[in-house]
C-alpha cells in the first residue's frame, strides 16, 4: 500500500509539474530515492503579479516521471526494510563475553576501525543484526552500501577533522540507508534523521519552503557539531550515538541510575576516563530499562553495519566502488523559481536536479528570498546567465484546468486570481471563444504560486495566535500535549475528545487556555483551500469536516469533475 501512494503521488504531482525529488547526492547527484512528502502548511510571503506572456510551457516529460516514479518506488522499499530495523526484536539470550574474536582477527579489526569493534564483535545484539543486514535486508543493504561512496569520504574526512572518529560515518547507513529525503515515523527527517527542534537548534532552515535536514552537506555540518558536543558531555563515540538517537537527557538519567556496585569491566573502558563514560558502559546501560530497546540496540547495528561496510565480500555483498566526482557548480536565484524550469536551462533531467537540491520541498524556490541551487559542474555561468534573463512569468511552468460548463476566460482568471491578459497569453485559441466544457485551459505557473501563499496566510492564522494547532501526519494527543506542557485531559476537555477520540490530519486543536468564542472565530476564518495535487473532493471533505453535498454546492461543482491543483474551494461553515 505504501508503495501504491508513493507511485500515485509522484503521478499525479508530474501532471501538475511539481513532482517530488530523490534524495540529494553529494557533491555530484545522481537518482536517488525520493519520499513523497506531507501537503506543507507554509509561512506568508507576498505575492507578484502575474505579467502577460505568449509562452506555454510544456509539461514535464515522461522520462523524468518515469524516473520520479521509480525513485518513489525505491523509497517505498527503503522506507519498509528502515521500519523492520527500527522494530526489529532481538531475542532476550545471555550475551557473548566481550573480548570474544580471535588475537589475529582481533589486531586486524583494531587497525581497521576507529570505533571499539574488537570488544563487541561477538556480542549476541551485534550478531543479530549481521544476520538481518545478511538476510532480510539483503537487497537493501546492496544498495546502500553502493550510494555510500558518494558521501562516506567526505562525512569521515569532516568527523575526523572535528576530532571524532571517522568510523561514525556509518551512522547514516543505519538511519536512512544514505538517503537525504527518509522520514520516519516519529517526523525524523533526512540522512541524519533530525527531528524539527534538533535540526533548527544546530542551525538548519526549516520552513514550508525549504527544509535543509534534507540537504546533504548543511545536515553533515549539524549533525557533526551535535555528536561533538555529545561525544565531550559523553567521553565516548558509543555513548553520543545512544545520546544521538534517544537523547541526551535520557542517556544522562540512565547512568546516573546504573547500581555503582555493577562495576564496569576494566578491561574493556577506556583507561583515560572514569568507567562509566566509556564504551562499556553503553552495553551496561543496554542491560538495564532505563533506555528503550531502539536505543538499545542502536550501538550493536552500528557494529554490524561498519563490519559490513569495511568488508563487503566477507559478508556476501558486491565490492564497493570508488566514486571520482567534480564538486557541483550553484547559481543563485532571486525571484521563485521552478526547479523544472532551472533543469530544462542547465540542459538536466528534472529528477537529477531534484536529487541536487531536495531541501526544496516544493520543488519551487523560496518566493522574495535568495536561494543557492546547485546545478552540474560546468554549467553554473550558462545557467545564472539565463536565469538573470529569465521574465517572471517564465519561471513556474503553467498547470491545466478542465473548462466547465458557462466559463469563460475572464470568470477563470478570477478563480485563478491572474489577469485575463496572461490567461489569453496562454490560450491564444481561445481569443475569439469561450472554452468548451472539457478543453483544457493552461493557468499560468504564477497562479500556483498565488494559491500556495494565500493557503500558507489562512493555515498561518491559527498558529500566530499560540491557541490553535493544526494537527500534522504522525501527531498523537500524548506528543501535542508534552510540545504545549499541557495534560491530555485538559486537551480532550478543550477539544471535547472523548478517551478513544483519535485525532485526524487537519483537525484543528486548542492547546493554550483562553476564549472558547475567540478560539472558534479562528476556526471559522479558514473559509477558502487552495487543491494541491492528489487532493480529492472527499479528503477535503473529511479534512474540514463537512459534507461532500454541502462542499459541491458550496463550488458549485457536479457530481464526478474531478478537482485541479491550485482550485480553490470554499470551505461551509
Amino acid at each position: 500500500m505504501r508503495l501504491r501512494h508513493a507511485l500515485l503521488s509522484v503521478f499525479a504531482l508530474a501532471s501538475c509539474a511539481a513532482p517530488r525529488p530523490a534524495g540529494a547526492p553529494a557533491p555530484r547527484p545522481a537518482a536517488e530515492p525520493v519520499r513523497p512528502a506531507p501537503a506543507p502548511a507554509v509561512q506568508p510571503a507576498p505575492a507578484r503579479p502575474v505579467a502577460d506572456t505568449a509562452l506555454r510551457p510544456a509539461p514535464v516529460p515522461l522520462a523524468d516521471s518515469i524516473a520520479l516514479a521509480k525513485q518513489a518506488r525505491d523509497s517505498a522499499l527503503d522506507a519498509a526494510i528502515l521500519d523492520k530495523l527500527a522494530t526489529a526484536k532481538p531475542p532476550e539470550t545471555p550475551d557473548a563475553p566481550a573480548g570474544g574474536a580471535p588475537e589475529a582477527e582481533s589486531a586486524s579489526l583494531r587497525t581497521m576501525f576507529d570505533i571499539d569493534v574488537v570488544n563487541w564483535a561477538d556480542h549476541n545484539r551485534v550478531k543479530y543484526y549481521l544476520d538481518f543486514f545478511t538476510g532480510p535486508a539483503h537487497e537493501r543493504m546492496a544498495i546502500w552500501l553502493q550510494r555510500m561512496p558518494r558521501y562516506e569520504p567526505t562525512i569521515r574526512s569532516q568527523l575526523i577533522a572535528h576530532g571524532l572518529p571517522g568510523d561514525l560515518a556509518y551512522l547514516p547507513l543505519i538511519e536512512s540507508g544514505y538517503s537525504s529525503t527518509a522520514v520516519s515515523r516519529a517526523r525524523a527527517v533526512g540522512m541524519w534523521q533530525f527531528i524539527r527542534g534538533t535540526g533548527k537548534l544546530y542551525g538548519l532552515k526549516i520552513d514550508d519552503w525549504v527544509d535543509e535536514r534534507r540537504d546533504v552537506v548543511k545536515a553533515t555540518n549539524a549533525a557533526i557539531r551535535y555528536l561533538g558536543d555529545l561525544t565531550t558531555r559523553f567521553g565516548s563515540p558509543y555513548l553520543a550515538a545512544a545520546a544521538y538517537n534517544g537523547g541526551p537527557g535520557r542517556i544522562q538519567r540512565g547512568l546516573a541510575r546504573i547500581d555503582p556496585a555493577d562495576e564496569v569491566d576494566d578491561s574493556i573502558a577506556d583507561d583515560s576516563d572514569a568507567p562509566q563514560a566509556g564504551d562499556a558502559a553503553f552495553f551496561q546501560l543496554a542491560d538495564t530499562r532505563y533506555i528503550r530497546r531502539e536505543t538499545k540496540d542502536y550501538v550493536p547495528k552500528l557494529i554490524a553495519a561498519a563490519l559490513i561496510a569495511k568488508r563487503p565480500e566477507l559478508y556476501g555483498f558486491p565490492a564497493v566502488a570508488t566514486l571520482t566526482t567534480q564538486p557541483d557548480d550553484s547559481v543563485i536565484v532571486t525571484e521563485a523559481t521552478g526547479l523544472d524550469v532551472v533543469a530544462r536551462l542547465a540542459g538536466v533531467s528534472l529528477a537529477d536536479l531534484w536529487a541536487a537540491n531536495p531541501s526544496y520541498v516544493r520543488a519551487v524556490t523560496p518566493p522574495n528570498r535568495r536561494a543557492v541551487v546547485r546545478v552540474p559542474a560546468g554549467a553554473g555561468s550558462s545557467t545564472q546567465l539565463a536565469l538573470n534573463e529569465l521574465p517572471n512569468a517564465e519561471r513556474l511552468t503553467s498547470f491545466a484546468h478542465h473548462a466547465r460548463k458557462g466559463e469563460t476566460l475572464a470568470r477563470i482568471a478570477r478563480r485563478y486570481g491572474v489577469s485575463l491578459g496572461a490567461l489569453r497569453g496562454f490560450n491564444a485559441e481561445y481569443a475569439s471563444r469561450a472554452p468548451r466544457p472539457g478543453e483544457v485551459v493552461r493557468i499560468p505557473g504564477q497562479a500556483r504560486l498565488v494559491g500556495w501563499i494565500g493557503e500558507d496566510r489562512r493555515v498561518a492564522e491559527p498558529a500566530a495566535s499560540g491557541s490553535l494547532h493544526r494537527v500534522a501526519r504522525g501527531e498523537t494527543l500524548g506528543g501535542l500535549a508534552a510540545r504545549y506542557h499541557v495534560s491530555i485531559a485538559r486537551l480532550r476537555s478543550w477539544n471535547g475528545l472523548g478517551s478513544s477520540a483519535k485525532l485526524r490530519v487537519g483537525q484543528l486543536l486548542r492547546v493554550r487556555a483562553g476564549s472558547a468564542a475567540a478560539s472558534s472565530r479562528k476556526a471559522a476564518a479558514a473559509k477558502v483551500h487552495v487543491v494541491r495535487a492528489g487532493e480529492t473532493l472527499t479528503s477535503v471533505a473529511r479534512r474540514y469536516k463537512v459534507t461532500l453535498q454541502s462542499l459541491r454546492s458550496a463550488n458549485g461543482l457536479p457530481a464526478g469533475r474531478p478537482l485541479q491543483a491550485g482550485q480553490r474551494l470554499t470551505i461551509p461553515s
